[in-house]
Parts: C-alpha cells; sequence; structure tokens
C-alpha cells in the first residue's frame, strides 16, 4: 500500500536518522591518493589546473605521505616525472630511477602506507606515448618489455602494488610473468582494465608533463561508446593475471564500475581524474556549488556504483571531513 500508510520522508527527518539508514559510506581507508614526484631538493611545484596539488621532490613527497598515513588514507600511486626523457623511456625501468628512488624513501619512514606504482611510459619517453613508436603508432609487444622492466624495478624498490595504465595489449600477462620470474609473487597488479580516451584527463597532462608529442592515444585507449568492449577488457585481465581492474575515469563511467561489481569478485577500484577534480574546484571559484558537499558527493555516487577503492585527488580533504 501507498501513501498515507508509506511516509518515506519519515526516515529522513534529522540527521541522525539519515546517518541510520544510510547505505553507503565513504572512510578514508577507501581512497588513493595520486602524488606527483619530481627530482631536486625541497621542491613543491603547484599544478595551474589543479588546485591544492603540486609536483614535489622526494623530501617533500615522504612528508605528504606522513600526513597521508596520519589520516587514515588507503594508500598512494606514485607518478614519476624524470629529469630525462627519451624515444625508450629508460628511466621509466632504470633501478635508480625516480619513481624507484621514492618508493625506497617513503616505505623507510612510512611503513604502513600501501604504496602503488603507476607503470606506464609515457611519463619518460621524449615524444609522450605509452610506448615504442614505429612510424606513426605504438608497438604493442616491443611495449610490453619496458613495462614489464618497470614494474619489476618499483617491486624490488619496495611498491606494495603495481597498477598498469598504458593498455597495450597483454601487458598484465607479461608483468605477471616478470615479477613470478624474479620471486615478486606476492605482488599484486592492479590493471587499469578499462581506461577510455577521455577528454577528462587534461590538467592531469600539464601535472606529469606527458603530453603526446603528436597524434593522441586512440589507438591503444578505448573507445567512450564501447562498454561491452570495456567488460571483455576486463575479463582478459583477469586471466592474465590482474588481482584488482580500475575503471578511468569515473563519473562519465559509472554504469561501467556498477557493471563490473556485479560481474567480477575483485576489488573494482574507481580513478576520479583530474578534469572531474578541477572542474568541481572551477564551479566553486565561480561560486556556483559548494566544493565540499559536492566532493562527498561525487565520492560517494562512485562509490554507491560500486568501487571499492577511489582514486582521488580529494583524499585528504575528503578525510579530513570524514
Amino acid at each position: 500500500m501507498a501513501f498515507p500508510i508509506h511516509r518515506k520522508r519519515r526516515l529522513r527527518a534529522s540527521d541522525s536518522m539519515r546517518r541510520l539508514v544510510r547505505e553507503t559510506w565513504l572512510e578514508p581507508a577507501q581512497f588513493v591518493l595520486p602524488l606527483f614526484v619530481c627530482e631536486g631538493d625541497d621542491v613543491y611545484k603547484p599544478i595551474s589546473s589543479m588546485p591544492g596539488q603540486a609536483q614535489m621532490s622526494i623530501d617533500r613527497i615522504v612528508k605528504e605521505c606522513r600526513e597521508v598515513e596520519s589520516l587514515g588514507i588507503g594508500g598512494v600511486i606514485l607518478f614519476g616525472i624524470p629529469a630525462h626523457k627519451d624515444e625508450t623511456a629508460s628511466e621509466g625501468y632504470n633501478p635508480d630511477g625516480i619513481v624507484q628512488r621514492a618508493i625506497r624513501a617513503i616505505k623507510q619512514e612510512c611503513k604502513k602506507l600501501v604504496v602503488i606504482t603507476d607503470v606506464c611510459n609515457c611519463e619518460y619517453t621524449s615524444h609522450g606515448h605509452c610506448g615504442k613508436v614505429v612510424g606513426n603508432d605504438v608497438d604493442n609487444d616491443a611495449s610490453l618489455v619496458w613495462l614489464a622492466d618497470a614494474a619489476l624495478t618499483h617491486a624490488q624498490a619496495g611498491a606494495d602494488i603495481v597498477a598498469p595504465s598504458d593498455m597495450m595489449d597483454g601487458r598484465v600477462v607479461a608483468i605477471r610473468a616478470r615479477l613470478d620470474g624474479a620471486g615478486y609473487t606476492n605482488i599484486p597488479i592492479f590493471s587499469y582494465a578499462a581506461k577510455f580516451a577521455s577528454c577528462f584527463y587534461g590538467p592531469f597532462r600539464e601535472a606529469a608533463e606527458s603530453t603526446p608529442q603528436f597524434g593522441d592515444r586512440r589507438s591503444y585507449q578505448m573507445d567512450p561508446p564501447n562498454a561491452r568492449e570495456a567488460m571483455h577488457e576486463m575479463q582478459l585481465d583477469l586471466e592474465e593475471g590482474a588481482d584488482m581492474l580500475m575503471v578511468k575515469p569515473a563519473m562519465a563511467y559509472l554504469d561501467l564500475i556498477r557493471a563490473a561489481r556485479e560481474q567480477f569478485p575483485v576489488p573494482i577500484g574507481a580513478y576520479q581524474v583530474s578534469g572531474e577534480f578541477s572542474m568541481m574546484h572551477a564551479a566553486a571559484e565561480k561560486g556556483w556549488i559548494d566544493l565540499e558537499r559536492v566532493m562527498i558527493e561525487s565520492l560517494t555516487s562512485i562509490r554507491r556504483a560500486g568501487a571499492d577503492i577511489i582514486l582521488t585527488y580529494f583524499a585528504k580533504d575528503a578525510a579530513r571531513i570524514l
């Protein structure tokens, strides 16, 4: 029987009542904070398109990680900005590269903090593409060697999780074989399994200095209209040995987060990307939205869709509120 017997407002009458019956909860432990590490000492270089975010030298990154750990945030994911780039992405798999040194420094000071590493080539190549360029295209299979080598050096430096984001076919099995062959069978792979060729990445390319010098990434990142293909990508990555799956971006792909949660038994992550973050800040600066409330609402929507883990630049702000 409907109204007047059923009155849904009864359970919305107060904040305490709303909290009592709330279906979806946010906790700092569900968040992963992306960090951009660069060379130098005491470097803090603000990213103009991402308010409150910066490229930081290793010493500043360690201080940041201490704060992250104290807030109860689940972990950090590292992106490297090397001093030198070349056509072979050599700094990406250099055992003494910027990310590898950052991992060692963080793990020395923040022993309980989960350190995830982004495994890709775009930040380390002079052309900005995610692999070896042959002609005007990326050679898929040749690029797998660089990715596997990078993942191994991250594991050797002390990374807890490696997260390949390149979208090359076969990268998960190549990384799994390389890690297992070197005795790192316990290192999980958090695959950017459904990563779309999205317009929401713009600010990140400033942050990571990874804009392609020619063309774009649509021949390897996914076409945004394709949902069935995304599910197939995730299934293939599981078959290749992925332990966790990610959908990127989050806001425009909540349907795929829900579909992944319903179909796959592993942890599902979602990346609330730079464009999502920066748009909210821009609207708040105009006075059009309440940033704090929109931040929590957006993060809740990602959780409600089914994400277990949220990569977000809001991690510290949200953790302080929660």
